[in-house]
């Protein structure tokens, strides 16, 4: 089974297990972190990942580091990706977790590439255009790329949408070389 298949199938379970007390919002931030971790720090991932720790080893540390801070099912999903060397997989779990998620209270993702960066007021005029476009919550994620040179790069799931200057002197450029192309 391919590892996406395999993430989004350990995050509908743990969505469920969340969902059984209203925890979803909780365990998002969990998983995030979990996921977070284990790819930013080369030390938690040598720790859950090297063959000289038995797993038991992992499990006690893992367990006693979430004590207090986790919900008891959390802790458990954490032992059966442990047990089934699936730590690997936390950044795909927490990210198909945050679609999951998404999905359930209507929020669509938006990276959105401008020339510049703006303030904020910017940012909030762009997030409630999209707002209006979608019809639902968008958390965008704000990037910069001089090559755009102008306008704005939208991608909502799979829909672009490039109002970028670069785009539209291509389209001028292509237009003009269809027209000179046409008259020889």
């Amino acid at each position: 089974m391919r590892s996406s298949a395999v993430a989004r199938n350990y995050a509908a379970t743990l969505f469920d297990l969340a969902a059984r007390d209203g925890s979803e919002a909780v365990y998002a931030d969990l998983i995030e972190a979990a996921g977070g971790l284990y790819a930013t720090s080369e030390e938690f991932r040598r720790f859950l990942d090297s063959p000289a720790i038995s797993p038991a080893e992992r499990k006690q540390a893992v367990a006693a580091a979430l004590e207090g801070r986790a919900p008891a099912l959390f802790s458990r999903f954490m032992m059966l990706l442990i047990d089934r060397h699936r730590q690997s997989s936390l950044r795909g779990i927490a990210g198909a977790y945050r679609d999951l998620l998404d999905r359930k209270t209507g929020r669509l993702r938006a990276s959105v590439t401008l020339a510049i960066d703006v303030d904020e007021d910017a940012r909030d005029e762009i997030t409630e255009a999209l707002e209006r476009r979608w019809a639902k919550t968008i958390i965008p994620e704000f990037h910069t790329d001089p090559a755009v040179l102008g306008g704005l790069v939208v991608r909502v799931g799979d829909e672009l949408f490039d109002a970028s200057l670069r785009r539209r002197l291509e389209d001028l450029r292509q237009g003009l070389r269809g027209g000179a192309t046409g008259r020889a």
